[in-house]
């Protein structure tokens, strides 16, 4: 599947959404995959050329999420949903942005971008004789800490740490999830 055409065009779609409606934040997950690659060249990305460092196929053959969050992405990063399948969007698969409120028409060949860990969201059921399928890219927080940290875990980096450099920790982690939603873009940006 990650050598399929079909896959490759939908993942440079998608780097081309995130580029075009999130600049900042594309950047510094660009940035912070460029650096994860330097340290160690022998990892290997599902697709070249992609900022997100995993993808999640989903062949149902009626894939369905209950409403939840993503909690091991990155708190303000976002992650790539594409819709896909047969079915009529206009009776099944839309997706739900429950905590936005908003039920949105999702049919197949349909690509979303969302905060997917401060956003609950989830599909609604396609009918029974119909396929639904999806395709999600993301990359886990834990990547960004493990960067973060120099390469190591938290409990490996909190070890090492002085009073005084803990204690500008502290205060870095009280500012990060500010700074981290700085990097959204508003209609004036783009």
């Amino acid at each position: 599947m990650l050598e399929h055409e079909c896959f490759q065009r939908i993942v440079g779609f998608a780097n081309c959404l995130f580029r075009i409606f999130a600049p900042i934040l594309f950047a510094f997950y660009q940035a912070q995959m460029a650096l994860l690659a330097a340290w160690n060249s022998a990892l290997k990305w599902p697709f070249v050329g992609s900022v997100f460092a995993a993808c999640t196929f989903n062949f149902g053959p009626q894939a369905v999420t209950c409403s939840h969050l993503d909690f091991g992405n990155l708190a303000w990063g976002w992650c790539s949903i594409t819709s896909l399948g047969w079915f009529n969007a206009d009776r099944g698969g839309h997706l739900i942005l429950w905590d936005l409120k908003l039920i949105i028409r999702f049919p197949p060949g349909a690509t979303i971008l969302i905060p997917s860990a401060i956003i609950r969201h989830s599909n609604i059921p396609v009918q029974p004789h119909e396929k639904r399928f999806s395709f999600v890219q993301y990359t886990a927080g834990g990547l960004f800490r493990w960067i973060h940290n120099g390469y190591m875990t938290d409990e490996d980096f909190l070890k090492k740490l002085t009073m005084e450099s803990r204690e500008a920790q502290d205060a870095e982690a009280e500012t990060r999830w500010e700074e981290g939603v700085k990097m959204f873009s508003i209609i004036d940006d783009l």
